[in-house]
């Protein structure tokens, strides 16, 4: 699986995680741990990462930085990188359809394709509205 592609399931499933928590739907015990992991490990090399997924979805989220950063510090990063792996591993077994359609989403490699475009400055991408 490409990074970014991986990096997109990986933020998109600890997203759709903390908002279906919130509403009290029930996850798979392996994506809960495999997101924690992701969020503790990724909080030793990004917090500022970590800090704007927290604060989501009450206050506006740049998903396509945050994509890039993680997949930035998984590159430089084993830990980081293992762990978005198994978090994305996890979000892909995960039987919530919520998350599955989030891993299923067919524009899912044409989304990674803007995040690369968007850290390379070349478009913007309007993060505001994506729904879970």
């Amino acid at each position: 699986m490409e990074p970014l592609t991986t990096a997109a399931i990986a933020i998109g499933s600890v997203v759709a995680t903390k908002a279906l928590e919130k509403t009290g739907e029930k996850i798979g015990e392996a994506l809960w741990d495999k997101t924690d992991k992701f969020l503790v490990t990724l909080k030793k090399h990004s917090p500022h990462t970590i800090t704007a997924i927290e604060k989501a979805p009450v206050q506006p989220f740049d998903y396509g930085k945050a994509v890039v950063e993680a997949e930035s510090a998984a590159r430089e990063n084993p830990e980081v990188n293992q762990a978005m792996e198994e978090v994305a591993a996890a979000a892909k077994a995960e039987t919530n359809p919520k998350i599955a359609e989030i891993v299923n989403m067919p524009n899912l490699q044409k989304l990674a394709d803007k995040i690369v475009n968007y850290a390379q400055g070349n478009i913007n991408i309007d993060t505001q509205n994506i729904s879970i």
